[in-house]
């Protein structure tokens, strides 16, 4: 049975949350301030993490910061009334995978943790005989343990990086749009803004062409991406 933490110090609203996520059959462990959630996020194992930005004690970007810092790559959605692009990518760049800003259809959050479970789920060893690698260029996926090189070089990936750079490269040289990409990269059910989309790109293309000869993350304007040698 999936577990699920959620740190939010807002009653009414957590009592909602939790009572929604029972009846969809999950477990729900609840942190009412972000020192508590911490704690727990640290010692305890979760298929899933919801926390609010704004807590009392460690707010939500810190926790999320400190739980990556830890090596524990579980889904983290995170809640925010900031729904800034700037917010957003504070966010992401503190390790979140997804983010949703209040107030939100309760329908669509339970969509999405149904989505971030099922991705969070273990990947399956490829079978013996498998093609375990993904490569273009000097650029190269190891699907076994999930580790990416460039030039020989070892490329450091979050969990939505490494998914987000395996359909490209499953999808090289086709022009792949926002909504494509998003569907089959975090699962969504809804029409999430894909400005999350631009933003794990960039932090790939920084990652992969910067400080590398070829450029092989290209945009095209208007309609999406597309990886190919240029």
């Amino acid at each position: 049975m999936n577990s699920i933490l959620l740190i939010e110090d807002e009653a009414a609203v957590a009592s909602l949350l939790i009572r929604s996520l029972s009846e969809e059959g999950y477990v729900v462990s609840l942190a009412p301030d972000g020192n508590t959630g911490l704690d727990m996020a640290l010692n305890s194992h979760y298929s899933l993490m919801i926390l609010d930005i704004m807590l009392p004690g460690v707010n939500g970007l810190e926790i999320c910061r400190k739980v990556r810092e830890a090596g524990i790559m579980k889904p983290i959605l995170m809640l925010t009334a900031l729904g800034t692009t700037q917010n957003i990518v504070a966010g992401l760049d503190y390790g979140a995978d997804d983010y949703m800003v209040k107030p939100y259809k309760l329908a669509e959050l339970l969509a999405r943790v149904r989505s971030m479970i099922r991705r969070g789920a273990t990947t399956p060893e490829p079978e013996e005989g498998d093609d375990e690698k993904l490569r273009i260029a000097d650029l190269e996926l190891n699907l076994k343990d999930k580790t990416a090189t460039r030039a020989g070089r070892k490329i450091d990936l979050t969990a939505t990086e490494y998914r987000l750079l395996k359909y490209l490269l499953e999808n090289k040289k086709r022009l792949l749009s926002r909504m494509d990409i998003l569907e089959k990269v975090w699962g969504i059910e809804f029409n999430m803004n894909t400005k999350v989309v631009d933003v794990y790109v960039n932090y790939l293309r920084k990652k992969i062409d910067k400080e590398n000869e070829g450029k092989l993350i290209h945009t095209v304007v208007g309609m999406g991406y597309i990886l190919k040698e240029e």
